[in-house]
């Protein structure tokens, strides 16, 4: 039997990206999925180009909005019974210079991509922990690794993320529920276009660096192996991935190598 099979999983951030590409291949087994995003619009059409859309649920969600998560599990174990993966995806980006950042943003950005992120997992663990049993899969970053021009709020955001979730992981084995945490570096979406500039607006550009990145489709055929082998993090990307071994074993280099990089 797939691994996936007879599984309920909850996908944000579904409506594009690595969201999207990722409800496309594990869409492709016979496994319960709800996929929540913003757009309920956005949502349907990722649901009718699955390859089984009857197993498809669209759940609108807002990750700013914690007071909603409740509902929104007692929906999903009301109608499935259960849930056997959170994939915890959705969040914002930004680029813009830390001295031109507002804190307003900054706390935009952390009450996202951190608070939001794990208001949910709180929401979905007692679910787990009844079932005897889940898993939590979460989109990190590279920049949860180090940080880089533009992505101050963002890097800090992801960073925050691995704090939690290492500790997490360590809290809840005996209950058996696991985390992965996904590092992905330049992969080709819209992230860098709709991510944030110094006046809270969306950039509409595409980085060069993420318009060279790997696929969504390549990145989330490596989610789902991730996911089948029970890692506890993984790397994501091209050359760029290295990075994170560099930053460890060679800081001083890896600045200098920092240095001479495009901010885009």
């Amino acid at each position: 039997m797939d691994f996936f099979e007879d599984k309920v999983i909850w996908i944000t951030g579904a409506s594009s990206g690595i969201g999207e590409h990722l409800t496309y291949e594990i869409g492709k087994s016979k496994a319960k999925i709800v996929i929540s995003a913003r757009r309920a619009d956005a949502l349907e059409k990722v649901k009718n180009a699955c390859t089984f859309p009857q197993n498809i649920i669209v759940l609108p969600l807002d990750l700013s909005q914690p007071e909603t998560f409740a509902s929104a599990v007692e929906k999903i174990t009301s109608d499935l019974g259960r849930i056997d993966i959170l994939v915890n995806n959705g969040g914002i980006s930004q680029r813009a210079r830390a001295e031109e950042t507002p804190v307003e943003l900054d706390r935009k950005v952390m009450e996202v991509n951190f608070f939001g992120n794990i208001a949910l997992t709180k929401a979905v663990l007692p679910i787990m922990k009844k079932q005897g049993s889940g898993k939590i899969v979460v989109t990190s970053s590279l920049m949860g690794k180090f940080g880089f021009y533009l992505r101050s709020a963002y890097a800090a955001s992801k960073h925050a993320l691995h704090g939690f979730y290492d500790s997490l992981r360590l809290e809840m084995e005996d209950d058996g529920i696991s985390v992965l945490l996904l590092c992905p570096g330049f992969i080709r979406t819209d992230i860098s276009k709709n991510a944030l500039d110094s006046s809270g607006k969306k950039t509409g550009e595409m980085d060069d660096n993420q318009d060279s990145g790997m696929s969504p489709d390549k990145a989330a055929q490596e989610i789902v192996r991730a996911i089948r082998k029970n890692k506890r993090e993984v790397l994501i990307g091209k050359g760029e991935t290295f990075g994170a071994y560099m930053k460890r074993f060679a800081p001083s280099l890896f600045h200098k190598i920092l240095r001479k990089k495009s901010a885009r």
